[in-house]
């Protein structure tokens, strides 16, 4: 077996995350105090409206992977890569040591900053097109853009899913376009900025300042990452690829086929919700997948990766549970 380790991006967040995890889980509750009060109390309250601005959500995600991992970690998972959907590429970067947990949670809250200041002033919109080619949706975009409103594909999520993003009119024209050319559904998405587009470059530039003083050391699994569909090559470094990554577009598709390619037929999603296992199921069907949101989750993962009872942790949840 081979284990690929998912994380979710922003958008899967919802009011009381984590908290089953930070009442029961001590190896969780080490990482999620990383995170200020009014942070955690955020997660577990809300309001919803305030959960889902970026400042918020990219913190509080980042805790919230990594917590669940320390969970899995503490239980002897040794997973063989990891990648995560946009944002969530922080959280497999943590996992993997290239970075600590504070460390990564401190850079993605510089991040959410920059790319909300990004977003501030621009009419943006994002709309996931079902049922149409790249190439379709590639040129639906080109022709709906003009020089001071334009849209582009924000994310190829997986096959018959790409999502655009970008300035609402130019978005709207874009779909109406791709629906004309035979896309079979064209569903507008709830966003507070134009992520991964060209709208982001200034948030990608002041983190390129942030990303060339931390220093990331090497991995203890490889990371496969978002601009490319695969782990950093000679010439490449985690910093730009990471600054890369803010204005440019989430190959996501390209991540599972990479994984894929190279043996791995058991899939880890971690973070609420189970939107990644879809685009894996959409990519191939005939792989395993456990998504873990919660502390119920976690425990029948542990079943299904043959991690049960094998660690003394491991032993003594399984006597609670008898």
């Amino acid at each position: 077996m081979k284990t690929g380790l998912l994380f979710a991006g922003q958008g899967s967040q919802r009011t009381g995350m984590g908290a089953d995890f930070y009442e029961e889980m001590p190896a969780f509750r080490a990482v999620f105090d990383l995170l200020p009060e009014d942070k955690k109390q955020l997660a577990w309250n809300g309001p919803e409206e305030a959960l889902r601005e970026t400042e918020n959500t990219q913190p509080i995600m980042t805790a919230f992977g990594l917590g669940v991992w320390s969970c899995f970690r503490e239980q002897g998972l040794q997973p063989d890569c990891a990648a995560g959907l946009s944002l969530g590429e922080y959280s497999a970067l943590g996992a993997s040591g290239a970075v600590d947990e504070d460390t990564a949670i401190r850079l993605v809250t510089r991040r959410g900053r920059e790319m909300a200041k990004a977003a501030k002033g621009i009419r943006c919109g994002m709309t996931a097109v079902l049922g149409a080619d790249p190439e379709t949706v590639e040129s639906c975009c080109e022709e709906a853009s003009e020089e001071s409103a334009f849209v582009q594909i924000a994310n190829y999520n997986c096959p018959g899913q790409i999502v655009i993003a970008g300035e609402s009119g130019a978005v709207d024209r874009a779909a109406a376009l791709a629906k004309e050319r035979g896309a079979r559904r064209c569903m507008p998405l709830p966003v507070s900025g134009p992520f991964h587009t060209q709208y982001m470059k200034p948030a990608g530039d002041a983190m390129a300042e942030v990303l060339e003083k931390t220093v990331f050391q090497a991995e203890d699994f490889p990371v496969i990452h978002n601009v490319t569909g695969r782990p950093a090559e000679a010439g490449e470094t985690i910093p730009e690829l990471l600054v890369r990554q803010v204005s440019g577009s989430v190959r996501f598709e390209e991540t599972i086929r990479y994984m894929l390619a190279r043996g791995v037929d058991t899939f880890l999603e971690i973070g609420p919700g189970c939107a990644l296992a879809g685009f894996v199921r959409k990519t191939d069907r005939r792989v395993k997948i456990c998504s873990v949101s919660t502390v119920e989750d976690f425990r029948a993962a542990l079943e299904s990766l043959g991690l049960s009872g094998k660690t003394p942790e491991g032993r003594r949840e399984k006597e609670k549970e008898e």
